[in-house]
Formats: structure tokens, sequence, C-alpha cells
């Protein structure tokens, strides 16, 4: 595996499991933004590691669905993926202007559809989970 393919698939594996840790903490613990963010910064980054292995270009961006779309010209498949509510959590969320906490459904959610990226993106670049390591 290329090297900075890797890194790319690294940091997107570190986010999801930065934020599975922190859904794992007790409830009146639990920072959902965090959850929602860190999913999102996870799918985005899958996305762009496919991309990079593909040699497409991107930009800079954080949206999830532009860089489906991306993906989808590449492979048709990917238009089997949702990306649900994960972009909105990639800026908008951070800042306090628009304040908004995302339920613990809604966090339960962004981990679902980040985990379901991850899997899918994996099994289209034919790398095995444990080479994240």
């Amino acid at each position: 595996m290329d090297v900075y393919i890797k890194k790319w698939l690294i940091k997107a594996n570190n986010n999801l499991k930065v934020a599975l840790h922190e859904l794992e903490m007790d409830a009146h613990q639990i920072v959902t933004e965090a959850i929602c963010f860190h999913a999102q910064q996870s799918a985005e980054n899958f996305f762009k590691a496919f991309l990079i292995f593909h040699e497409t270009e991107f930009g800079k961006t954080h949206n999830l669905e532009y860089l489906l779309e991306l993906c989808a010209k590449i492979d048709k498949d990917f238009r089997k993926l949702e990306t649900g509510n994960l972009s909105y959590y990639a800026v908008e969320i951070r800042y306090p202007d628009d304040f908004y906490i995302p339920t613990r459904e809604e966090a339960d959610q962004s981990i679902q559809l980040a985990e379901a990226i991850k899997k899918f993106v994996l099994t289209k670049l034919k790398i095995n989970e444990h080479k994240l390591s």
C-alpha cells in the first residue's frame, strides 16, 4: 500500500476511533458534537484516500456529497452509500454562532454512516483493516 494513502486511511480510522471512544462515556459525559465531527472527518478522509488512490483531484472541501459524487464517477457502486447529515458536522457545528448539540441518536447514526463508509472504501481498495494499525 502506498505510504501516503496509508496515512490518509490511518487518519480516517483514528477519527472513527475517537468518535467510538467518546460514545463509550457515561451518558452525562458524552459530547455528541465531537462524535459527529469525528465521524464526519473519518468519512471525509476515507473518501479522499479512495480519490487519491485513483489520482483524482478534489480540492479543499469538507462536502461529503461532492466527494461521494467524485468517487461514484470512478465506481458507480458508491451511489449505494449515504452520508446523511455528516457534512453539516464538518464546520457548522464547531462554532458557537450556530450552537447546536446533536442528540445521542444523531451521534449513533453518524458513527453508523462512518463505519459503513470505512468498510465500503476498504473493500474497494482491497485493504484489510488490520493494516491500519
